[in-house]
């Protein structure tokens, strides 16, 4: 099971609106929000990264949403998840250092290229 926090963004105008579509979803559960800034705090649940990000991507395409970003997740299953990107190609052996020096890294927008 994976439980993610979202901060969904609205104008102050359809705050109302978009507070009440997470409340009637059964995507996600509303838990804080501030109409004044159009900020948003909900969780969503799944049963793995993909049934996150469907949802996530749900909330994203709702009405009146402006941006919904994806904050905090925690995963049941974290030390395997962790053990499969050690494990895979796709993740830069540098990424899987303890002890990285900063100065070693270089970002250019994508760290698979950059390796």
């Amino acid at each position: 099971m994976n439980i993610s926090s979202i901060v969904v963004r609205c104008t102050s105008q359809w705050y109302d609106d978009v507070k009440k579509w997470c409340e009637e979803s059964d995507i996600c559960d509303f838990h804080f929000g501030d109409k004044e800034t159009g900020k948003i705090i909900i969780t969503i649940e799944g049963a793995d990264v993909n049934e996150e990000i469907e949802k996530l991507m749900k909330i994203q395409q709702a009405p009146h949403v402006i941006a919904a970003d994806m904050m905090m997740t925690y995963q049941e299953d974290l030390d395997e998840a962790v053990k499969e990107l050690e494990n895979s190609d796709q993740v830069p052996e540098i990424l899987n250092r303890e002890n990285v020096d900063p100065d070693e890294v270089v970002y250019h927008g994508d760290l698979k290229k950059k390796f």
